[in-house]
C-alpha cells in the first residue's frame, strides 16, 4: 500500500488541527459550541462525514463555507455527525494525507477533500481504507485509476464566470473590467476565460485587466491583503467592475472596491458573497458567480446514506443548478434578462464557453 512517511511535528500538527466541525474564529479551526452549528453539536448514528477543507479554511465566505453548509444540511437530514480540519499555507503533502488518514482513523465513512489540492492526497490514501468513500471538491484523477471508493466534483466554473461577465459587460461605464485569480493555475484560468468571454458576447471593444496574486502557492487563496492590492491597481487603471476568484483573498477585492468609490463594482464567487459581506461591502458587490458546492456535497452524502455512493467524476453546470450567479443584491435586475438570455444558449449549446484564455 502507497503511504507517505510522516514526520513528527507534522503528525501532531494535524492531529491538533482536527476537531468537531465548529465555527472559524480565527486562522484555525476551533470548536465553539455554538447552538447554531450543527456540526459542532451533532452525535447522530448517521453517516460521519470528515470535512478537509482547503487554504483558508471555515469562514472564507467562499467555497469551504458552500462545503460546509451542504456538509451541515446533510448532518442534519441523515441523522449524522462530523469532524473537520483545515489545509495550512505551505504544508507538506504529507499532511493532507495525515488530515485524511486520520479522519478514516476516527471512524468517518464519508471524506471530503475541499479544493484539487486534496487530489493527490486522496489517491494516496483512499486504497487504504476501501471502505471509506472520499471525495474531491474541484478534483482529478492523477494516476487515471478512478479509485472504485472515490468521487471527483467538476463544476463547469467557466460558464458561471461567463453570467458575471456579461453582467460586468452592462454594469461597465469605463469599459474596462478586471479580474483577480487567486492562483495561476488551470483551474482558475477556467474562470478567467469563462469571464472575458462573457464579457467580449456583450460588447468585444470592453478591456479586461487580468491580475492574479501567486504564481504557483496556494497562499493566494488566503490573502485579503495580496487581493485587496490586485484590484486596486485595476481600479487604479480604470476598471470599475472587478471579479475575483480567490477563495477567501477576495475580502481584501471588496475592500478595495470600497475604497475605490461609488460607481465601483466587485463581483463575488462560489457563494453568494453579498449575504456575508459587510455593510459598505454590499454596496459594491454586484453579484457572484456561483458554484453549488453546496448541492454537490448534500447530493453525494446522500448516495453514501443511501447505500450507493457515487464515484468517478460528477459535474455540475447551468444545466443542472450547479454552477449560476446570484441576485441578492437588487441592483443586478436591470442586467437579468440579458445574462438569462445568454444562459439558455449555453444551455442549448447554442454557446460553448471556453476553458482556457
Amino acid at each position: 500500500m502507497r503511504r507517505t512517511s510522516k514526520i513528527a511535528a507534522v503528525a501532531v500538527i494535524a492531529t491538533l488541527a482536527l476537531t468537531g466541525c465548529g465555527k472559524k474564529s480565527d486562522s484555525s479551526s476551533t470548536s465553539t459550541g455554538s447552538s447554531d452549528d450543527v456540526c459542532n453539536t451533532a452525535k447522530g448514528s448517521g453517516p460521519k462525514i470528515g470535512l478537509a477543507y482547503d487554504v483558508g479554511g471555515r469562514g472564507d465566505q467562499s467555497f469551504n463555507d458552500s462545503a460546509y453548509t451542504g456538509v451541515s444540511k446533510a448532518v442534519t437530514q441523515f441523522d449524522g455527525s462530523c469532524i473537520e480540519g483545515e489545509a495550512q499555507d505551505g504544508e507538506p503533502e504529507s499532511a493532507r494525507e495525515d488530515r485524511l488518514s486520520q479522519m478514516a482513523d476516527q471512524g468517518a465513512t464519508a471524506i471530503i477533500g475541499v479544493g484539487f489540492a486534496y487530489s493527490d492526497a486522496v489517491n494516496a490514501v483512499a486504497p487504504n481504507y476501501p471502505k471509506v468513500n472520499f471525495a474531491v471538491v474541484d478534483g482529478f484523477d492523477p494516476d487515471k485509476k478512478v479509485n472504485k471508493n472515490v468521487a471527483y466534483f467538476s463544476f463547469a466554473a467557466n460558464e458561471s464566470s461567463f453570467l458575471v461577465g456579461v453582467a460586468a459587460a452592462q454594469a461597465t461605464k469605463s469599459k474596462q473590467v478586471g479580474f483577480v485569480g487567486g492562483v495561476h493555475n488551470d483551474l482558475i484560468k477556467n474562470f478567467e476565460a469563462g469571464y472575458t468571454a462573457g464579457v467580449h458576447a456583450v460588447d468585444p471593444s470592453i478591456k479586461v485587466d487580468i491580475a492574479y496574486i501567486q504564481e504557483s502557492n496556494l497562499s493566494g487563496f488566503n490573502d485579503p491583503a495580496g487581493g485587496k492590492t490586485a484590484a486596486a491597481g485595476e481600479f487604479d487603471k480604470g476598471a470599475d467592475v472587478v471579479y475575483h476568484a480567490s477563495g477567501a483573498s477576495g475580502s481584501g477585492v471588496f475592500d478595495a472596491a470600497v475604497e475605490a468609490g461609488d460607481g465601483k463594482w466587485a463581483i463575488g464567487v462560489d457563494s453568494d458573497q453579498y449575504l456575508t459581506a459587510t455593510a459598505d461591502q454590499k454596496k459594491h458587490i454586484l453579484t457572484s458567480a456561483l458554484k453549488r458546492v453546496d448541492i454537490a456535497c448534500f447530493d453525494w452524502i446522500q448516495t453514501v446514506n443511501d447505500g450507493s455512493p457515487a464515484t468517478s467524476y460528477v459535474t455540475y453546470d447551468l444545466k443542472n443548478g450547479g454552477v449560476g450567479y446570484a441576485t441578492s443584491n437588487p441592483a443586478i435586475k436591470p442586467y437579468e434578462a440579458k445574462i438569462n438570455e445568454f444562459a439558455d444558449k449555453i444551455k442549448s449549446g447554442a454557446i460553448k464557453v471556453p476553458t482556457t484564455p
